[in-house]
């Protein structure tokens, strides 16, 4: 063998090698590019269906009694120990319920009032309206 044939064979293997390495750098490319593809199909989709349980949770949550405010007091002047209490449980509409109990010396009354947009159609004590007022903060 001559010098120049040797040299050549010796060539061989890296042009055998540069040109693999060519090929897989294009098989690479066209793989990511085709994976880029599939998501950018499957992401809007996807963002549509979280936009949309973003805005049911927001409904749920408005719906939820999450506005609650206790105001503690005593019914009667000769007692102590802020006993009594009325409790408002209302949602983002000012819809829900006020409870009411009334300690007194030998027994306790509870009281439920239904309450929509902020107010009731039954008569409100005053610890009862600040209970809404304060829930409504």
């Amino acid at each position: 063998m001559t010098e120049s044939t040797e040299g050549i064979v010796g060539l061989l293997p890296l042009l055998l090698s540069i040109l693999a390495l060519l090929v897989a750098v294009v098989a690479l490319r066209r793989t990511n590019a085709a994976a880029r593809r599939r998501a950018a199909r499957r992401v809007p989709a996807n963002l549509d269906a979280v936009a949309r349980a973003v805005s049911d949770l927001r409904v749920d949550a408005a719906r939820a009694l999450r506005h609650l405010a206790v105001v503690r007091y005593d019914a009667f002047g000769d007692m102590g120990g802020h006993l009594s209490w009325s409790l408002a449980i209302l949602d983002d509409e000012g819809d829900g319920i006020v409870l009411t109990a009334i300690h007194g010396r030998s027994d306790t009354r509870t009281y439920a009032k239904n309450v929509a947009d902020w107010s009731s159609s039954t008569q409100l004590s005053p610890e009862e309206t600040e209970a809404i007022a304060l829930a409504r903060r």
